[in-house]
């Protein structure tokens, strides 16, 4: 009998979008994979793939203990009846949920995959940072249990972890984003003016969305010539989400042009010169992945996960977070010099197909499950 794997995830969006291509090749290798994830409109995908899926009610906004115990139940009796050799978990509500969960059925093979920190860990509201020596505890408590191994997408995180006492130095494992699929990604070597600067990602406030518009601002009123696009939705379930009026007004005061959500990105990025992602703090964000793989320089900041992704001076540029005049000087420099972003570009894509690629972190992933179904 097939050993079965069970795939924990917050919504099929998430799910489709980061972990489908390490789930379709756990399938492709014989394992009985199951995702349980909360469904909106991505279920007939999941199903088309061959892939046994379980709608959970799942509330990412929610701190209600009565919302999160009716998912904590679900989560048990789904994992009584399948009863999975592996659990694989990501982000941090399920893990946490999760992981109470397999302690209640007595599952031990756990794979946790810290991605990013989240709104809690980024947020400055006062009732937030409150929250988290709370979540700090229960993440040392629940997070490395006997058994488990704890996935992160860089290495900052990693080592921070451990070096909190929170995990085990030997259950840490580097798996580095989700990967992406570089033939998929067509270069465009054509010279355009004024170039489009490209912010791809959620409409929320820690993506850096509001500097984003304050480096255009900076920008237009310096006289630099360029074109300023935002493409993403608004996620209201996210706290730090950026309402429509907003997008809108900015749209029509001609800073930005938002393009709302996109499913075809690389034809999206096809029509961006330069990307940028001015994130307060990221795991190891796949639209900076995408972005390279399409040949484009990427400004974004020195924050851990991003920092994982580009090469300061080689790939794009780094700058400091929450900081638009920074980001608006290293813009400036792409935006007039089109040699400099070819090189970078150019750059990019390498490091993408030799470090990044989806091949690759299936591989690495696969080579996980099987360390620890064997033991």
């Amino acid at each position: 009998m097939a050993k079965k794997i069970l795939f924990l995830v917050s919504e099929d969006w998430f799910f489709c979008s980061h972990i489908l291509d390490r789930a379709k090749a756990a399938r492709d290798i014989g394992y009985d994979v199951v995702i349980l994830t909360r469904v909106t409109n991505l279920g007939d995908k999941i199903r088309a793939e061959g892939l046994r899926l379980i709608p959970l009610y799942f509330d990412r906004g929610s701190l209600s203990l009565i919302s999160n115990l009716r998912t904590l139940l679900q989560i048990v009796a789904v994992y009584r009846q399948e009863r999975p050799q592996l659990i694989h978990q990501f982000a941090l509500k399920p893990i946490l949920l999760g992981s109470v969960a397999a302690r209640l059925v007595g599952k031990h093979r756990l794979i946790n995959a810290v991605i990013g920190m989240g709104y809690v860990f980024t947020s400055e509201i006062l009732l937030v940072r409150m929250m988290r020596p709370i979540l700090a505890w229960a993440l040392k408590l629940l997070l490395n249990p006997p058994g488990s191994r704890v996935v992160f997408e860089n290495n900052d995180d990693l080592l921070s972890f451990v070096a909190a006492g929170m995990i085990r130095p030997d259950a840490a494992v580097l798996i580095r984003g989700a990967g992406v699929a570089p033939a998929a990604y067509p270069v465009a070597n054509t010279v355009v003016s004024p170039p489009t600067v490209m912010l791809v990602a959620r409409m929320l406030r820690d993506k850096g969305v509001g500097e984003f518009v304050d480096a255009a601002r900076l920008l237009s009123g310096r006289g630099v010539r360029a074109r300023f696009v935002l493409v993403g939705g608004v996620d209201y379930e996210n706290r730090s989400a950026i309402n429509e009026s907003t997008l809108e007004q900015w749209q029509n005061e001609g800073i930005v042009e938002w393009w709302g959500h996109r499913v075809d990105i690389p034809d999206v990025l096809a029509q961006a010169q330069i990307a940028c992602l001015p994130s307060y703090r990221e795991g190891l964000p796949k639209s900076l992945l995408e972005a390279m793989a399409a040949g484009l320089p990427c400004v974004t900041t020195d924050v851990p996960g991003c920092r994982e992704a580009v090469r300061d001076g080689e790939t794009g540029f780094l700058v400091p977070p929450k900081d638009p005049m920074a980001l608006a000087n290293a813009l400036k420099i792409l935006i007039q010099d089109p040699a400099l972003r070819r090189q970078m570009g150019r750059r990019g894509r390498a490091q993408v197909l030799t470090e990044f690629s989806s091949t690759l972190i299936c591989e690495q992933t696969l080579q996980l499950y099987k360390k620890l179904l064997a033991t």
